[in-house]
């Protein structure tokens, strides 16, 4: 039973955490070009929820390990998901304009310079990776496997994978399993990646990682079926995005094969499923990964 902040202060104070660790992830006396250190941070430190370095931190608790030694890799897990955004806003992709109630990257910086921050995020985030181990000592070991992971679940046959089976299903998804497929792959496998990269700094036994695979495909589905549902009838001031761009750009969502009530359904399905996954694996303190489940699925923004 958790006594200490609510899961809104929770993730909150972790949020803070996370930003001033970002704040500092290039070293300032490194010599990069100045547009492009202006745009990777513009993007790095545009707020959002941080709940992916966040499933982090809160995997290395549920293990009762060290979070501090786990900075680095919870700083990299948001600079490939920030890189993902900046690339998925690009005219080539989904066009948008706004991003966390911002101008996207290339709408302040140019095409050409917001690819570039993508690519420097994304080869940044395996240096910040590396640094885990040597500035907090966590076993080399346990960095390859968290390399391993990230370049499986972040690559071809991970989240590039699944952007890719987005854009060639704009051509026309003909049934949920192929949705499913793009879900899956370009939103759950980053969140199976924070989560395992907690249990391996943490020294999690397999059955624990294998739970932490488990839960985190089935609550980074519910996270995308819920985006779909507040795409839909979601607060724009809330979102920083705007409603309906799915819908203006013929996009095929969840709710569009089984409708707003059903979708909301299987959120909560996958949702209990994924908290079933974790309590089967006996984890010491389990308690704000649960709770962290829950304030996905109900979220409204």
């Amino acid at each position: 039973m958790i006594t200490g902040p609510s899961i809104k202060e929770y993730l909150e104070q972790k949020a803070v955490l996370i930003e001033e660790e970002l704040a500092e992830s290039f070293p300032g006396i490194w010599n990069i070009p100045e547009p492009l250190r202006e745009s990777m941070m513009y993007s790095l430190l545009a707020g959002g929820k941080r709940l992916r370095p966040i499933m982090v931190l809160a995997t290395v608790e549920a293990l009762n390990g060290s979070t501090e030694n786990a900075l680095p890799v919870a700083c990299a897990v948001e600079m490939i998901h920030t890189y993902s955004l900046i690339h998925d806003d690009l005219p080539a992709m989904d066009n948008d304009d706004y991003r966390r109630g911002k101008l996207t990257n290339h709408k302040v910086y140019g095409e050409a310079m917001a690819i570039l921050a993508g690519d420097g995020l994304l080869t940044h985030a395996f240096y910040s990776i590396v640094q885990a181990y040597r500035s907090y000592d966590v076993p080399a070991e346990r960095i390859v496997e968290i390399v391993e992971d990230l370049s499986r679940l972040a690559g071809a046959t991970g989240m590039v994978g699944g952007q890719a089976a987005d854009m060639l299903g704009e051509q026309g998804i003909t049934g949920l399993e192929q949705l499913e497929y793009i879900h899956l792959h370009k939103t759950s496998d980053l969140i199976v990646f924070s989560l395992k990269a907690g249990g391996h700094i943490a020294g999690a036994t397999p059955k624990q990682l294998e739970a932490l695979e488990r839960f985190g495909t089935q609550i980074g589905l519910a996270f995308q079926i819920q985006d779909d549902i507040l795409d839909l009838i979601g607060d724009e001031e809330k979102l920083g995005k705007p409603v309906k761009s799915d819908e203006k750009q013929q996009k095929v969502t969840y709710p569009y094969f089984v409708g707003i009530d059903a979708s909301r359904e299987k959120v909560s399905q996958l949702t209990e499923q994924g908290k079933q996954a974790i309590l089967d694996a006996k984890f010491p303190n389990p308690d704000r990964l649960l709770q962290i489940a829950d304030f996905m699925m109900k979220r409204d923004h």
